[in-house]
């Protein structure tokens, strides 16, 4: 018998090789991968640091992850996420805040529970301290009560309740300022307003920023916030507090995720957040100059689930494609028609057939666009952030008017990323999933965690359908103010300005018409420009007769035809200044199959409707161009998910190794999770009970016999 030695098994025959597939595809590269990376970071220096902090956590023994993390128990999580946060911690205290934001967001790609335990404290908790409250308040809660690096107090963040999510403004929570004892008394009134989902609750956080309404001598002021204790130094409730946990979830177990009742809490007044509302001693309010800028610790969260996204997308379509390089599945009609023995014909390649390949492969290029937006909207928080607290510190009241339009612009593009993005992650996962037959099933494959862990994205900061419904409100208010009145829109959206050259004389004009204009990416953003503005204005149409509540799915629409804007606007510039020259065609590439595959193929509908497109485009789009796009990126397919620079640690599945070893990978890892040697179950008595139970007739003790029936009827 020959036999055949390979890395893990003797064969007697002839195994699949799926290695030699990659590697030969990984050979055949025609650029390079390294400085590929440079554009999805935003510059060589970000890229050589991902690449370095990667290289320390999965060095490091705690942090790790590996396949054993598909099978822990709920308490196996909490337990191993409580020690990884500790972990975490030893790095913050030597990181840069910039090199320790990059290592959260890695973190997020591979534990996305830790990251989000630890992104409460950090992300959510300091940064509603930081949005609203005084430089004193932060300089106090972060740095001399050492919340800034994870020691001293944990902070979680009490914005949701049991009856309101997505609407702030209408949390029942109460804090009744007490001018006699100076103190506010925060109180839960009933069930509905119970603080719900509040992560970190259940069992780390001692303290909370508490969204609660402000009562002032009878007079509500609206929802502001408040620190409040919860647990003393021996993390004992402060009386009045309680809380519990909210329960088994679809993911992301091992965040203690729990709800909050405030029985009479009191606290200080000073405990107010108070940069922009102010409570004075006597009980004078002042209110700050927009509502929102009590909110600005969402657009942080924000920011981290954009970038999340492109992070979850390279991850999730590495392992899709790497099994389609190596996985054979029947022989195509293509190659049997050109071989001369039938016989002689391999199995095909799954990513060779053209519907894998449109299944797939545009979703690579979803991942390099959103990288550019990521990146944009984090420097764009950062920078409008800044210059808003630099106002309010020199009491700069131009100033502060200025960054507060750079703000409502932010909570446009943020809004529209956030719920966009979120959606095509979780879609990518799926699709990713699905694109692996069965063995994407598998715990192994990665697939499944990842989509329990992320689609909670889609629904933080409530359902992503009514932040759409948010973002497109707005947009549609600059529309009909631009046709009533002239106005010029600033920011992001300063093309709404020009509504009335494509809604009157050129209302019906397309600007889609040939296959040309859909590969010209210039012409693609001017098209995603006339689409948003024709469907504002059709849509304002509807809002004068009616109301918003009538327009909520245009109104969607036009937020995720807004994301995509902003994706595409941002990802021709940064290749407009990206000095790689070289890499550029490849790019545009991609930029054009995302513009074809993700954009056009799902908006046809809309954009036949606002009249972008032409009929006769549409229908070359499936049979023509996306078809033909698919195959000039597929033999790149390869080094442009290697351009991802994700290791194996942050890849962690079993299929979708850098080696292509998929068979040989999968079928160790599942030997030595679950050993052959456990083949008798812990609950095997059960079925022995079932299988070696006595006939019926010994049960029924032989009463109902023949025999029997002959005794007793003598």
């Amino acid at each position: 018998m020959s036999s055949y030695k390979t890395a893990n098994v003797v064969s007697s025959a002839a195994p699949p090789d799926p290695k030699s597939l990659l590697q030969t595809e990984r050979a055949a590269t025609k650029f390079d991968t390294d400085k590929l990376h440079w554009f999805l970071e935003g510059n060589q220096e970000r890229s050589e640091l991902f690449k370095s902090l990667t290289q320390q956590m999965e060095r490091d023994p705690i942090l790790a992850a590996d396949l054993k993390y598909y099978d822990l128990t709920k308490e196996q999580q909490r337990e191993l996420t409580a020690v990884k946060i500790d972990r975490i911690g030893r790095y913050l205290e030597n990181d840069t805040i910039p090199e320790f934001q990059r290592r959260l967001s890695i973190l997020g790609l591979f534990d996305p529970q830790v990251a989000t335990r630890v992104g409460v404290n950090l992300g959510l908790f300091l940064s509603c301290i930081r949005g609203s409250g005084t430089v004193e308040q932060l300089k106090y809660w972060a740095l001399q009560k050492e919340t800034a690096t994870i020691k001293g107090i944990y902070g979680c963040f009490g914005m949701t309740e049991l009856a309101h999510g997505s609407n702030v403004m209408g949390l029942e929570t109460t804090a009744t300022f007490d001018e006699d004892n100076d103190e506010f008394i925060i109180n839960t009134p009933h069930i509905g307003a119970t603080k719900w989902w509040i992560g970190g609750a259940a069992h780390s956080a001692t303290h909370c920023t508490v969204y609660a309404r402000l009562i002032v001598k009878g007079e509500d002021y609206g929802v502001k916030t408040f620190v409040v204790p919860l647990r003393d130094s021996q993390h004992n409730l402060y009386p009045g507090v309680t809380v519990g946990d909210i329960g088994a979830k679809m993911g992301r177990d091992g965040i203690d995720n729990g709800w909050i009742q405030f029985s009479s809490v009191r606290i200080p007044r000073f405990f107010m957040l108070q940069k922009f509302c102010k409570v004075s001693r006597d009980g004078e309010v002042i209110l700050p100059p927009l509502e929102q800028l009590s909110y600005s610790a969402l657009l942080g969260g924000r920011v981290v689930m954009v970038a999340d996204s492109f992070r979850m997308i390279s991850r999730m379509i590495t392992i899709a494609i790497r099994y389609a390089i190596g996985r054979r599945q029947f022989k195509s009609a293509e190659a049997e028609a050109e071989a001369e023995d039938e016989d002689d014909v391999k199995e095909t390649q799954l990513l060779d057939y053209p519907l894998h390949q449109k299944r797939l492969l545009p979703y690579i290029a979803l991942a390099y666009v959103v990288s550019a937006g990521a990146y944009k909207i984090e420097r764009s928080i950062e920078s409008t952030v800044n210059d808003l607290e630099d106002a309010v510190d020199d009491d700069d009241e131009a100033g502060i008017l200025k960054s507060i339009d750079a703000m409502k612009s932010l909570f446009i593009d943020s809004g529209a990323l956030k719920s966009t993005c979120t959606w095509l992650a979780a879609e990518v996962i799926d699709n990713a999933r699905q694109s692996c037959g069965g063995h994407g099933y598998s715990s192994y494959s990665g697939f499944g965690k990842a989509y329990n862990d992320w689609v909670v994205q889609c629904t933080w900061e409530g359902d992503n359908n009514v932040l759409g419904i948010n973002i497109g409100k707005p947009i549609v208010k600059h529309t009909i103010a631009v046709i009533d009145d002239g106005k010029i829109v600033k920011g992001s959206s300063a093309f709404l300005t020009n509504t009335k050259e494509y809604v009157e004389a050129n209302g019906k004009k397309p600007i889609l018409s040939s296959a040309a204009d859909l590969k010209d990416l210039k012409t693609a953003l001017k098209s995603l420009e006339v689409a948003i503005i024709r469907l504002s204005y059709n849509t304002s149409k509807t809002v004068r007769k009616h109301n918003f509540d009538y327009a909520g799915a245009e109104l969607v629409n036009i937020s995720k035809l807004k994301a995509h804007h902003y994706l595409l606007d941002e990802f021709l510039r940064r290749i407009d200044e990206f000095e790689q020259t070289e890499l550029k065609p490849y790019l545009i590439l991609l930029g054009q199959l995302y513009f074809s595959g993700i954009v056009v193929e799902r908006f046809a509908g809309i954009l036949l409707t606002v009249n972008v497109i032409t009929t006769e485009l549409v229908g070359e789009l499936a049979s023509s161009v996306i078809p033909d796009l698919c195959r000039e990126v597929r033999p790149h397919a390869v080094g442009f998910t290697d351009g991802f620079q994700l290791s194996d640690m942050l890849v962690n599945s079993a299929l979708g190794r850098y080696d292509g070893n998929i068979y040989e990978n999968y079928f160790t890892a599942v030997k030595e999770l679950n050993p052959p040697r456990n083949h008798k179950a812990p609950y095997s008595a059960a079925l022995e009970g079932m299988l070696n139970r006595p006939s019926l007739e010994e049960r029924e003790r032989f009463e109902k016999t023949l025999e029997t029936g002959e005794l007793l009827s003598r």
